[in-house]
């Protein structure tokens, strides 16, 4: 299709005069207007020239001021509407927009006449395997994360029962429901239908979620829950309630579009946007025939959501794909869901409560207390004691730019209510992640975690990313490198899941025994390089065991120059397997025991995958530990983000840095160190 968006020759943008407040008030939407080819100006300050358009919301009110200029002026009309998948809560409550349609012949919702996504559905050939492929995946990842245009809802609420007709509520007067041929009597039509179509099933009627929160009337009310008619209130994901229902019947809805995404095949009684395509049983009297072509879900979905909508990445401030979009709704739905409870937190040291606060508590604040908070949701640091139902907290694997011990807030926190992923004696929820990562990993999921290991490898990126020197590795023998990360010999990680070889010097002494002739790589942990921690091996020991000690080196720079890794427990044997270096385990970190690593030590039996199981990949190791387990954390918009966002500020060096009060802290823990226990 030809790009209706496009800026007459010359020029860097077209000019899009408004003639409303909201638009200027609202950055966000003047954002996505540039990104889609446009400079927004106010119109009422401007001489209009050739090659400008008017823009207008939708058929709002308001849009009747633009659109009088428009026939005043001779002017093309713009129409910008929210993109179907929008954002966590509905923008009367504040929440801007992850997307915009910018419709040059009307709008989507309008039947009256075609707009610019009918004429893609009609024209475009919607056959490129490329672009069906990434339908699929989105639309997979949709499902999962239990989106829809307003996101807030709650996957663990239970659903009704199944075997019950879904009707759909939407809000009293909206211009969907006008343009789309419907009215008040539709919806009455809507649910004499349903309860006729089906005579003896229960009959559900879902709210729309701005009558929910009281903004908006609908047309259904308390007054209709009659027999076997019920109201659903409650922020059901739409996915669970799809799942169960046998029908489902709609006016306007885009959730009707959404039961398309999940098999349905709606009754529809206005002329929404999905209807006229083969994909819906179209009860309005007067179907559109103009729409004459059948589509197929993927590729509905293709036109809908990838082809026709400009998207908006607000981490990087510029426009994106549908995929940068679901992963933001990822981020902020998963943060929402986990935190509307309140957190209550025990045993956190005072540094780290304000970061912890940033994670947990934008919902509700975290209240810190050993004991669980009566109606919240319980949390400890790491190995502290707890009681049964209590979360576990620690850092995630791409943490700072900077050492924990260091007081450097982190980017990424792990949660886990089963255990510890450091923890090998008993089960942790990485665990099943990774296990349900081997079952299924789909195209769009490997693809994703492929491209997140090779921003990490290209970055240079690890845990802490210091900044520190490259390694000196000139004049070393030829022969095999092997590299022996240090460890701090106190950690959790080691009093869990070491076993015989427990220290830093055993360690040595064992990659020593094994390989006599290799280069013996040691590379001291960074703090016990800072004297903040145990693990400290002898000068001697290591003129003995160590062909060269590699102090004060960036770590991820070291595994592009060794053919090895021998490790007790060290995350960077994780980051060693993302960058297809070898590495043997002495001990068991949450990396071993799935066949990707030569283990020494022990391996749980529960991590054992049967002949008739599908082999653990790396990737899909890589996707449950760095993409399904761990939140993160954007210092720059201070919102929950996805991964890939943290790789861009911890290569950019965009991580936010400590607090005044935390760097005077780190400098007087430096000079205290024998006293480390105090703020640990």
């Amino acid at each position: 299709m030809d790009d209706p968006h496009k800026p007459a020759a010359g020029l860097s943008n077209r000019r899009l005069l408004y003639y409303t407040l909201g638009f200027l008030r609202q950055h966000r939407l003047r954002a996505i207007l540039r990104g889609a080819g446009y400079d927004p100006v106010f119109g009422y300050l401007t001489r209009p020239r050739d090659g400008d358009v008017i823009g207008v919301w939708g058929h709002s009110p308001y849009a009747k001021r633009g659109e009088a200029w428009a026939k005043k002026t001779g002017l093309p009309l713009v129409r910008i509407e929210d993109a179907p998948l929008r954002s966590l809560h509905p923008g009367r409550q504040g929440e801007p927009p992850l997307g915009l349609t910018i419709d040059t012949r009307g709008a989507m919702f309008d039947a009256r006449q075609p707009s610019d996504l009918e004429h893609l559905l009609m024209t475009d050939p919607l056959d490129d395997a490329a672009v069906l492929s990434r339908a699929r995946g989105a639309m997979a990842r949709i499902r999962d994360a239990h989106l829809s245009k307003y996101s807030a809802n709650d996957p663990a609420l239970p659903p009704p029962d199944p075997g019950y007709v879904l009707v759909i509520d939407q809000t009293r007067d909206d211009a969907s429901v006008r343009l789309g041929g419907a009215d008040a009597n539709s919806f009455r039509e809507m649910l004499y239908y349903a309860m006729e179509d089906h005579p003896t099933a229960r009959i559900l009627i879902k709210t729309h979620p701005e009558t929910a929160a009281g903004h908006r009337a609908g047309y259904f009310s308390p007054d209709d829950a009659q027999g076997r008619v019920q109201l659903i209130t409650a922020p059901h994901s739409p996915q669970n309630l799809l799942e169960g229902a046998i029908a489902v019947y709609t006016v306007t809805s885009q959730f009707g579009f959404d039961a398309i995404l999940s098999g349905h095949r709606p009754q529809v009684f206005g002329l929404p946007f999905y209807s006229g395509w083969g994909l819906t049983e179209d009860r309005h009297p007067n179907p559109l025939t103009r729409r004459n072509r059948p589509l197929t879900r993927v590729q509905l979905f293709a036109g809908v959501m990838m082809l026709y909508p400009h998207w908006y990445d607000p981490y990087r401030n510029k426009s994106c794909e549908i995929e940068d979009v679901i992963a933001t709704l990822e981020a902020e739905t998963r943060s929402d869901r986990e935190d509307r409870t309140g957190w209550s937190a025990g045993h956190m040291r005072l540094w780290k409560r304000r970061p912890l606060q940033r994670f947990f508590g934008t919902e509700k604040p975290m209240r810190f207390s050993d004991k669980a908070v009566e109606g919240r949701n319980h949390m400890v640091w790491g190995m502290a004691p707890a009681t049964d139902g209590t979360y576990r907290l620690e850092d995630g694997f791409l943490r700072s730019a900077g050492l924990g011990a260091a007081l450097t807030p982190p980017l990424s926190l792990v949660l886990d209510d089963l255990g510890m992923y450091y923890d090998p004696t008993r089960e942790s929820r990485l665990e099943r992640l990774i296990h349900a990562r081997a079952d299924i990993l789909r195209p769009d999921q490997a693809l994703r975690a492929e491209r997140l290991m090779t921003q990490l490898g290209k970055a240079g990126l690890s845990k802490y990313n210091l900044g520190a020197a490259a390694p000196d590795l000139e004049g070393l023998p030829d022969a095999p490198r092997i590299l022996v990360p240090g460890q701090v010999e106190d950690d959790a990680s080691i009093r869990l899941g070491s076993g015989q070889v427990a220290t830093n010097l055993a360690l040595l002494e064992a990659a020593r025994a094994a390989h006599p002739d290799a280069v013996i790589l040691y590379k001291p942990h960074p703090d016990v390089e800072a004297g903040l921690r145990k693990g400290a091996v002898s000068q001697q020991a290591l003129a003995d065991l160590a062909t060269r000690v590699l102090s004060g080196t960036d770590p991820a720079a070291l595994l592009a120059h060794v053919d090895e890794v021998w490790t007790m427990t060290s995350g960077l044997g994780f980051e060693a397997l993302l960058r297809g270096v070898p590495v043997t385990c002495l001990g068991t970190p949450f990396y071993a025991g799935w066949g990707l690593t030569c283990d020494l030590g022990t391996v749980p039996a529960r991590r054992v995958r049967s002949p008739a199981q599908n082999p653990v990949r790396l990737l899909a190791l890589a996707h449950a530990v760095l993409i399904d387990y761990p939140r993160y954390f954007d210092p720059v918009t201070r919102h929950p983000c996805p991964p890939e966002v943290v790789v861009d500020r911890l290569s950019t060096g965009q991580t936010g840095g400590k607090a005044p009060a935390l760097r005077v802290l780190a400098k007087l823990q430096g000079i205290l160190a024998s006293r480390a226990h105090l703020w640990r």
